[in-house]
């Protein structure tokens, strides 16, 4: 059956259908940069307030644009039906609950298989869906599962456990999610059986805080929460200066020698203790409480700008902290178009992060704002092949909410 769709052809995912139930971030931002990259993104919200991302006033016009939005009841006997034609010709259904919400109503991946045989499914919870039922049936949010999954316990503080924010553990299962798809999709499109993928979130930030885990695992090495510095390395770490703050990442031998010379450390280089092939600055070397206070009293000597320019002309990585006002005039992200704007549904000028990566000959863009609640509803039902009039039906009796 040829696939209609209103949106337009672009980018390295044009063709693509890819349709979503969940709300707020980890699932819809991984189906935004596919509706960014030409996807057309079919978004099933709940027929009274829609998804609870409609709450923030700007985030939402980034992270629901280039999307369609149908408003449904996907749980009821007649809504199950209309999901299932929703999905008989889509590529990707992504959809995320407490862990599996979908199969306890009906939903199966079977019985979706059973409408689209080679359909990629993939569920988005914080526990998985299976294990232990209590832990698995939790409710999970970004701090919840960065709390379970050991990432948490790895930064802040030694005194106090702190989130990296905003939301890393929503964010990082958003890049998992599209990444885990159409690496299903590229078999599923090869040998006509559909694959259905479980992402846990908490397993993606175990994943992702693995680097020290090893050695905790392996050799029973804990490292201290680092606050603003590197677990196990001197020079690597967030520095005040005397007008600000900048991140240093010294690691070399040509760098650590000039770093030495430059704060006043130079005799230690070639010694016994920090031979002339050093290319680790230690915590635990002999002399890391010395170089790491030397650090700190130099750089709140120095601009800055200026020590960051010095550093890397050396081949020191080092970067001012940059606040947003820094960042909305740097001139490196305006040639880039890293921030970009565009028109709401209501006609007000908004800004956002634009569009990546870059995609040198399929270009990805913007080509709608976020629609308004169950502003497609029609549309999409008569892609799937319902008359006005049965639209009209649905309508009637609460299975789907019309814009």
């Amino acid at each position: 059956m040829a696939r209609q769709s209103s949106v337009p052809a672009f980018g390295v995912l044009e063709g693509l259908k890819v349709v979503y139930s969940a709300v707020e971030i980890a699932a819809p931002s991984a189906a935004a940069l596919m509706a960014e990259w030409g996807a057309d993104v079919v978004w099933i919200e709940n027929m009274y307030t829609g998804d609870s991302m409609r709450d923030t006033e700007f985030v939402k016009e980034m992270e629901r644009r280039n999307q369609r939005s149908i408003s449904m009841n996907p749980f009821t006997d007649e809504g199950r039906e209309v999901l299932f034609n929703l999905v008989k010709d889509a590529d990707i259904f992504i959809e995320s609950s407490k862990g599996p919400t979908y199969a306890r109503r009906g939903i199966t991946d079977e019985v979706l298989w059973e409408h689209n045989p080679d359909l990629v499914i993939v569920h988005v919870s914080g526990f998985g869906q299976d294990g232990v039922e209590d832990r698995v049936n939790r409710a999970a949010y970004d701090l919840t599962v960065q709390a379970y999954s050991g990432y948490l316990n790895q930064n802040g503080t030694p005194e106090q456990p702190m989130a990296p924010a905003p939301y890393v553990g929503d964010y990082f299962t958003s890049l998992m999610v599209v990444s885990s798809a159409l690496a299903a999709l590229r078999k599923a499109q090869a040998s006509g059986v559909g694959e259905s993928v479980d992402v846990a979130m908490y397993e993606v930030m175990l994943r992702i805080g693995g680097y020290y885990m090893m050695d905790y695992l392996n050799a029973g090495t804990v490292y201290p929460r680092p606050g603003a510095r590197h677990q196990n390395l001197c020079a690597i770490g967030e520095y005040k200066t005397r007008d600000g703050f900048v991140a240093l990442c010294c690691y070399g031998v040509k760098q650590n020698k000039y770093l030495l010379e430059r704060i006043g450390l130079g005799h230690l280089w070639g010694t016994e203790e920090y031979p002339e092939d050093t290319s680790a600055l230690w915590l635990d070397g002999p002399q890391a409480k010395l170089i790491e206070s030397t650090i700190d009293e130099f750089m709140l000597t120095q601009a800055a700008l200026d020590i960051e320019k010095e550093f890397c002309a050396v081949g020191i990585a080092a970067n001012v902290v940059m606040d947003f006002d820094a960042l909305t005039s740097e001139e490196h992200l305006a040639q880039r178009e890293a921030i970009v704007e565009w028109t709401t549904q209501g006609g007000d000028p908004v800004k956002g992060v634009g569009i990546f990566p870059k995609f040198k000959n399929n270009p990805g863009k913007i080509w709608r704002p976020m629609p308004t609640l169950g502003m497609d509803t029609d549309t999409i039902l008569a892609e799937a092949g319902y008359t006005p009039e049965q639209i009209t039906e649905l309508a009637a009796r609460g299975t789907v909410k019309r814009g």
